[in-house]
């Protein structure tokens, strides 16, 4: 007997299990990778129930369960101290998400460039930034901007601009302003790339259209190239506030100095300095738990906000 042509077996519907049964074993080695880095380091959360102090093992000292959070909330030097962190962390995250709209623009101009050479050639110069380490970045501002051999010093100096060199990297004057000037130059031909492959996409006889129809290219532009990859801008828009306290560590640890430290410690460097310099492993783990809640808490916001406004949810 055909089971298939009595209906006990759909043919359809088998296929297509054995199809997603062979995309799951695909995907099986991501979700791996995954588990492993991360996940399964979030067994290192344990530390911050107990007054960890090396070299003893862990299970050796002595269990404090909620010690470490009640001191963030109690404590008023702590609490005053994870709210600065805090503060720091809000404005240069504020800052990065209030200029993410410059890589839309620059895309946008990049897409107008009709010269191949030129194009690839602005393109491979704004984004080779993106792949030089913050500890090459900081050598080049040390050279640019460092008070004996600087050479912003050393031309301000001969044109009569100032008498005396300004010492640039040890200020703490708009220091929030700096490290977001910083970050966009390193990222702005990175974070491009997305729009102009959106661009890309974009048919070309609406331009043409347009274009019969007497649009000139900033028109074009305006009514045309953005509103085609505001979609686009937008998912990573949320995806950026999704991942608000995430602002890294390796650029802040190698421009912070005794005089900027007030202004520049963010909540990623803040876990590293007490982890590390402080050698309070437990309190560090303690506050990086708390990032990590609050990360989660907004990107739930962020996916009602996505849902309530889009009709799309991001997760």
């Amino acid at each position: 007997m055909n089971l298939a042509k009595t209906g006990n077996i759909n043919p359809v519907k088998n296929k297509k299990s054995r199809q997603g049964l062979m995309l799951f074993f695909v995907i099986f080695p991501f979700l791996l990778l995954s588990f492993l880095f991360s996940y399964l380091p979030l067994y290192g959360w344990i530390y911050a129930f107990y007054d960890f102090r090396p070299p003893l093992p862990l299970f050796q000292t002595p269990f404090v369960g909620l010690h470490w959070f009640q001191i963030m909330a109690y404590n008023k030097a702590q609490f005053s101290e994870t709210i600065r962190v805090l503060e720091n962390t809000f404005a240069i995250s504020g800052l990065n998400i209030l200029t993410s709209f410059l890589p839309v623009i620059f895309a946008v101009f990049m897409a107008e460039i009709k010269l191949d050479w030129a194009k690839k050639t602005v393109q491979v110069v704004t984004t080779l930034p993106h792949f030089i380490s913050w500890v090459l970045v900081y050598s080049l501002a040390f050279s640019l901007f460092s008070v004996n051999n600087g050479v912003v010093n050393h031309i301000l100096i001969n044109i009569g601009f100032i008498k005396n060199p300004i010492n640039w990297l040890a200020s703490d004057s708009h220091t929030w302003l700096s490290m977001c000037v910083w970050s966009l130059w390193k990222g702005i031909g990175w974070g491009a790339i997305m729009y102009i492959a959106a661009l890309a996409s974009v048919d070309q006889e609406i331009y043409e259209a347009a274009r019969v129809d007497g649009a000139g290219r900033f028109r074009m532009m305006w009514h045309i190239s953005i509103p085609s990859i505001l979609p686009t801008y937008f998912v990573l828009l949320l995806l950026t506030i999704a991942n608000f306290l995430n602002n890294g560590m390796d650029q802040f640890y190698v421009f912070q100095n005794a005089i900027n430290k007030t202004h520049i410690e963010v909540l990623d460097l803040y876990v590293y300095n007490v982890g590390m310099g402080m050698g309070s492993i437990s309190m560090a783990t303690a506050v990086s738990m708390f990032k990590s809640f609050v990360s989660v808490g907004l990107l739930f916001l962020v996916n009602g906000m996505s849902k309530l406004f889009r009709g799309e949810t991001i997760i």
